[in-house]
């Protein structure tokens, strides 16, 4: 029986009748000049198989040579997620064959990582605290990429041909690998994410990688297993490979949990498997048999002495770690007095970041998070994009704050001026002024157009000297309209209660 022609379970009745248990594998390239154990640069897009020294070829009598800057990053990953860093550690040679691996091996740490035994605590969007274990963050080398030409899917089978891409074997990476995730139950899914999400931002802020999970600097290797209760063994795992979105991680791990439960709901069997995602289809689809450690014939690397990170040297990077995200948050929001909800919805709206940078240019906090959160995410969700990939800066929005403050402008037409500047207009001074959107102050001007209001609304004008004040509104708007929405609205108001008066 194929296991993927099996219905689906509907995920809420998968997770109340069966357990997931979680596991994640993530891979983070770090950002040093060169590669793990040689001299060939690291770089992006730069022409196929141009990076590359006789080492990142495998070629016979090339010596590998670790890369001080990636143990050093190592250890910040380490400390960070709350590890022990080892007194000594050393390189093992994981043997397998793939074409985009030209030694056959791939240079990797096996029973002696460098970081083991942390834990890292993730903020889901509600404010619940999700503590997930950590069994150890080890230093590797990562492999090429293949390139699969003709075909439907882009993948081996079916293709004309392949061609291997050099430039990435040898780039260092950390694989951290958590211990089997439990008790998250039907969030299971929203932990996943949010523990890769989590994990994103610490890397950025250590400033160990650029972490752009488009360009696979980051990469999730997602495993999945249902029990039939929390007391019950772990079950048969799949293990869904290079996942490189936090939407995807999301949507692997429900649809590994639905298809699963329809695999056993039928009396089937789960295969432990490595699986491809689908994003266009939303699914997986089977790989190949995973294999276990011994199926890779680990053994310590001969062409290199283990490592032994000095103590204090592990103390001095200790001390000069940044303020990992979580703390910086908490900070944030106490300077800014913002509540508990305001600060989750910044952060899950992916904002923290450029309201910060705001209020730094000069913005005040309240109206840093209005911009963001109100007219420039709406816009954002519009265009289908990021808060980060529109065409405005923070500077730019505390210059638009600082024009509301000032009375040159108001609400209505800062919104214009904002449309301005992502148009390309200029800065929000530059669409001001070419615009002409500032607003009208000039008691002689206003007079007038209150006047004209008054003429072309007689009712109203009796029924404000009646006692029915609120009628008044009514010609405050004509005037606003009138103005184009320029008109100072209070200094009208008072010209016209005097004119009536």
């Amino acid at each position: 029986m194929s296991t993927d022609t099996v219905d689906l379970v509907d995920y809420d009745e998968a997770v109340r009748r069966y357990d997931p248990v979680l596991g994640i594998e993530v891979h983070v390239e770090l950002g040093t000049a060169s590669k793990m154990f040689d001299g060939a640069p690291q770089t992006f897009g730069a022409a196929p198989n141009t990076a590359v020294t006789p080492v990142s070829l495998g070629l016979p009598g090339a010596l590998p040579v670790v890369n001080g800057t990636a143990v050093e990053y190592a250890v910040r990953i380490g400390l960070a997620l709350n590890c022990t860093i080892a007194e000594t550690c050393r390189f093992a040679r994981k043997n397998y064959f793939y074409p985009d691996v030209p030694k056959n091996f791939q240079t990797s740490q096996y029973d002696e990582p460098i970081a083991h035994d942390g834990y890292l605590d993730v903020e889901l969007a509600d404010g619940t605290v999700f503590r997930v274990e950590i069994e150890r963050a080890h230093m590797e080398e990562d492999a090429g990429k293949n390139t699969h030409v003709g075909g439907a899917t882009g993948r081996i089978h079916g293709a004309e041909y392949s061609l291997v891409d050099y430039n990435r074997a040898g780039i260092p990476l950390v694989e951290i690998v958590t211990r089997p995730i439990e008790g998250a139950g039907e969030r299971a899914p929203e932990v996943a994410r949010a523990y890769v999400n989590t994990l994103r931002d610490i890397f950025r802020t250590l400033g160990v990688s650029e972490a752009r999970m488009e360009r696979g600097n980051v990469r999730a290797d997602v495993n999945v297993s249902l029990r039939p209760t929390p007391d019950s063994p772990l079950g048969t795992r799949t293990e869904t490979k290079n996942v490189n979105s936090f939407r995807s991680v999301e949507r692997a791990v429900r649809y590994e949990i639905s298809r699963q439960a329809g695999v056993l709901d039928v009396g089937g069997t789960v295969i432990q498997e490595t699986r491809h995602w689908h994003e266009d289809s939303g699914s997986t689809s089977p790989g190949r048999v995973k294999s276990d450690a011994e199926d890779y014939r680990y053994f310590p690397e001969p062409d290199l002495v283990p490592l032994a990170p000095p103590r204090e040297w592990v103390e001095e990077i200790r001390a000069s770690l940044p303020e990992l995200p979580a703390v910086r948050r908490r900070r944030l929001q106490g300077d800014w007095g913002f509540t508990d909800a305001e600060m989750r919805d910044l952060v899950n709206a992916g904002a923290g970041d450029l309201v910060e940078a705001t209020v730094a240019a000069g913005a005040a906090p309240a109206a840093a998070r209005k911009w963001w959160m109100g007219e420039l995410s709406r816009t954002a969700k519009s265009e289908g994009v990021g808060l980060e990939e529109l065409a405005v800066t923070p500077e730019q929005v505390a210059e638009l704050t600082r024009l509301v403050d000032s009375g040159r402008i108001n609400d209505k037409l800062a919104r214009q001026a904002l449309e301005g500047v992502l148009a390309g207009e200029g800065s929000p001074e530059e669409v001001v002024v070419a615009r002409g959107l500032e607003v009208v102050s000039d008691d002689g001007a206003l007079e007038a157009a209150v006047d004209e209001a008054l003429a072309a609304n007689p009712d109203v004008v009796e029924k404000i000297r009646g006692g029915k004040v609120q009628a008044a509104g009514a010609i405050v708007g004509a005037v606003m309209k009138a103005t184009r929405g320029q008109a100072d609205a209070a200094r009208v108001r008072e010209i016209l209660m005097a004119r009536i008066g």
